[in-house]
């Protein structure tokens, strides 16, 4: 007997491999997946403004990058000890303005370039609410904690999430036309929102996205996370402590899913060769300097040596050599 129900993902016709140039925008489950997608040595940025709920804050943060606009002093807001950018993750405020804006124009640079390389872009949409800054009209990507009268909470409609992203993927594919945008659905709930409010959000998204699969047959895909953690991952052993997020076995089983749906069987096969040279390289002896531990470490820079030199468009210049 099968005591669970199994969501049945086709192989896409989308193909990602270690040539790919990629980007991930959104949630955490583009953070979880991009974590995964970097630690196999894929060509990825992920999350330039830091973690991003709203469809809108998403999609802004990737026009300001294609306009290549820069942020100044005027962008900052300062609250309680720090100054933040509303369009960023808490992870860039510092309690020096030039600190700051150091840490979002650099990391704000590095992005330009890439999304000017980048043939794939996997969104995360958290949320369909959104939080608007009543001073300015900006839609708010992070509130850092300011007080809520600063702002007008609303929900964004199905209609509105399609025509702001059905703008943004036609500027992207009059750019480049072979381009694709995978999409999904955090399964993280926003419980704050309550359980039916929550449940509306998701729902949005869905249906958001959705059209734009149909807006777009060539350039958009839908990949169904959300429904593999709320439906085949449904019992609580497969969520975090809070019981909200996944668990770290629920975020390798997605990503298993991810690597079977859009991996080659050649890429998922550099993919185990690489993790076994990464584990070795973070492998910590007990016993450094005897002649065990010297063999070790030889071998492992063998491999190392033979993957560079198998798979020259995989670039290993950021490894911290066994030592």
């Amino acid at each position: 007997m099968d005591f669970r129900t199994i969501i049945n993902i086709p192989v896409s016709d989308i193909q990602i491999n270690h040539s790919s140039r990629m980007m991930l925008f959104g949630s955490c489950f583009s953070e979880n997946i991009g974590r995964k997608l970097q630690q196999s040595k894929f060509r990825v940025d992920v999350n330039p403004f830091g973690i991003l709920y709203n469809p809108f804050s998403i999609s802004t943060a990737m026009q300001r990058l294609l306009s290549t606009k820069p942020f100044l002093e005027a962008d900052l807001i300062f609250n309680n000890g720090l100054y933040h950018s509303l369009m960023h993750h808490g992870q860039f405020s510092a309690p020096d303005k030039e600190v700051c804006l150091r840490n979002i124009s650099e990391r704000f640079e590095s992005a330009v370039l890439q999304i000017k390389r980048a043939n794939l872009f996997l969104i995360t949409f958290g949320s369909a609410y959104v939080y608007q800054w009543k001073e300015s009209g900006e839609i708010a990507g992070n509130c850092h904690k300011l007080p809520a009268r600063l702002f007008h909470r609303f929900r964004l409609s199905v209609e509105e999430i399609t025509e702001e992203w059905e703008k943004l993927i036609s500027m992207l594919t009059a750019m480049h036309p072979d381009i694709k945008l995978l999409f999904t659905v955090s399964p993280v709930r926003h419980w704050k929102e309550g359980a039916h409010e929550n449940q509306i959000s998701k729902s949005i998204l869905h249906l958001a996205i959705d059209n734009l699969v149909q807006l777009f047959p060539e350039n958009v895909r839908y990949f169904p996370a959300y429904e593999v953690m709320i439906d085949e991952l449904r019992d609580y052993r497969f969520y975090d402590e809070d019981m909200i997020h996944p668990s770290s076995f629920a975020i390798d089983y997605i990503w298993q899913l991810f690597s079977n749906t859009f991996f080659s069987s050649e890429t998922i096969g550099i993919n185990k060769e690489w993790e076994q040279i990464r584990r070795a390289m973070e492998h910590r002896p007990l016993y450094p300097g005897t002649k065990e531990h010297e063999a070790f470490v030889k071998d492992t820079l063998r491999k190392l040596e033979t993957f560079s030199r198998r798979y020259p468009e995989i670039s290993c210049d950021d490894i911290d050599l066994p030592k």
